[in-house]
């Protein structure tokens, strides 16, 4: 499995009507395939969106864009308010389970880090051996490795009730010593967070 990370910046006081026409296009794009979630953000960059796609390899990807294309009602008629485009390409932790519909948020906190060159293996080691304690406390949406769109780039989603919970589980797991996973810290380069809120259309609210 494999997610693409599609991160819009938009122009100011628009958010409100992209996020319609784009809940009223993706009526037309889910018979293709179902988004995996869509959030803004609310502390941050601003004026962003993200709309996260779940494909089972790029061949598929390739194959379902290129037939979306083709329908009349999508790409949704956004582009006058787009400013800048991301695309990522990300590989998820093969223990960690497939982002599915249902609500855990609904604030949702991205977390980008950039780590030194070969070091993805052994996070992903260390993730492992501490993800099942962490994951008593708050669900983790989603965790893996950046193929495509940055070299050396990891990102994980974390799932909170809201920012006060937020404050309260990150200092929970601190104290329990269960959270972050022990040593690795000489392979984090730059890390940055995101908060970010479900669109009503979202899969993951």
């Amino acid at each position: 499995m494999i997610y693409e990370f599609r991160t819009y910046t938009l122009k100011p006081r628009s958010l409100a009507e992209v996020e319609k026409r784009y809940g009223e296009a993706y009526e037309y794009r889910k018979k293709y395939s179902p988004l995996a979630a869509f959030w803004h953000t609310e502390v941050g960059p601003l004026n962003e969106i993200i709309h996260v796609w779940g494909y089972t390899d790029l061949a598929e990807r390739a194959r379902i864009r290129a037939e979306a294309a083709k329908d009349p009602n999508w790409p949704p008629k956004i582009r006058e308010f787009v400013v800048d485009q991301d695309v990522e390409v990300v590989t998820p932790f093969p223990f960690i389970p497939a982002v599915t519909p249902g609500t855990m948020g609904p604030i949702f906190e991205i977390r980008r880090y950039s780590l030194t060159p070969g070091s993805l293996a052994g996070v992903m080691k260390r993730w492992e051996g501490a993800i099942g304690e962490r994951t008593k406390l708050s669900p983790v949406v989603l965790a893996g490795g950046v193929e495509f769109g940055g070299a050396n780039r990891f990102i994980h989603i974390w799932a909170y009730k809201s920012l006060d919970e937020r404050a309260a589980i990150r200092n929970k797991a601190r104290e329990m010593g269960v959270w972050p996973p022990p040593g690795g810290s000489d392979t984090l380069l730059t890390m940055a967070n995101k908060i970010m809120l479900p669109a009503a259309f979202s899969p993951v609210q």
